[in-house]
Formats: structure tokens, C-alpha cells, sequence
């Protein structure tokens, strides 16, 4: 695969995502990348009600946050969402929060792991989500190729 999937969520902080200092409050850019995770698998119509009626979990295992420069109430911030490669048994996602002058904010990966619901064990990518993500990631490769 030549290029990630990407995808791109807005949004503004409320006044209760900041500290006294006047920043978004660290641990909100966790809730803000799995928002834009979960807008993400949306556009390709693996909503959360699907994957639970497929009895599949998807728990974190791995987060890992570096914050570049501090963003504020009510600052319009696009989290960048990207995948890297088609998953197994883990999925990677990786993340870029920027402001509207497009500076670096806040840059992320996690990972998550496929979970059957029942057994609670880890399991292979659901068929689902790969043909998903291949049936995307063709048309950008192929739109990549041939629009040049």
C-alpha cells in the first residue's frame, strides 16, 4: 500500500476541555483522536452498532500522545486520521491534530486489537473491515495513479 487512508474530523474545544492555564486539557486529545477514529470507520460504514451486533471489540492497547504546541477554547482543531496498513489482529491508527493556521498541535498513534465479544479473545481482522478498507484504499490508489 502506497498511501494511508485518511480522513479529517473538526472540532472546537467547550470551555470545560481546558485547564487554568487556559489550554485544552491534555487528556481530552485522547477523547478527541477517538472521536475522529470512530468518524473515520464511520465513512467507510463500520459504525459502533455494526461491530457490536458482530459481537467485535476493538480495545485500545496502545496510546501514545506528543503535544507540539497548546490549543484553547473554542480553536478550531481537524484531527488528521490515518491508517497506515491494513490490520491482522491489531489495527494501527495514527493522528495529527492541527489548528487552523495549520500548525502542529498534538501528534498520536494507537493502537487497537480485534476482540470476539463472546470468547473475549483476540481475533483476526473481521472480513468486514478488511474489504472495507481495501475497497477504499484501491479507488485512492487507483485515483493516485491515473489523475496525474
Amino acid at each position: 500500500m502506497n498511501k494511508p487512508l485518511e480522513s479529517r474530523f473538526s472540532l472546537r474545544p467547550r470551555y470545560g476541555e481546558v485547564d487554568q492555564m487556559g489550554y485544552v486539557y491534555h487528556a481530552n486529545y485522547v477523547s478527541y483522536c477517538h472521536q475522529a477514529r470512530t468518524e473515520l470507520l464511520r465513512e467507510l460504514q463500520i459504525d459502533d452498532k455494526t461491530l457490536e451486533s458482530n459481537q467485535i471489540m476493538m480495545p485500545v492497547i496502545s496510546m501514545n500522545l506528543r503535544y507540539h504546541k497548546p490549543a484553547g477554547y473554542d480553536d478550531l482543531l481537524t484531527v488528521i486520521t490515518k491508517i497506515p496498513q491494513l490490520p491482522a489482529t491489531r489495527f494501527a491508527f495514527q493522528f495529527e491534530i492541527r489548528n487552523e493556521y495549520d500548525e502542529l498541535i498534538c501528534s498520536a498513534d494507537s493502537t487497537v486489537v480485534f476482540v470476539d465479544k463472546i470468547s473475549r479473545k483476540p481475533m483476526r481482522a473481521p472480513k468486514m473491515i478488511i474489504e472495507a478498507l481495501k475497497k477504499h484504499l484501491y479507488f485512492s490508489h487507483y485515483e493516485t495513479e491515473h489523475t496525474h
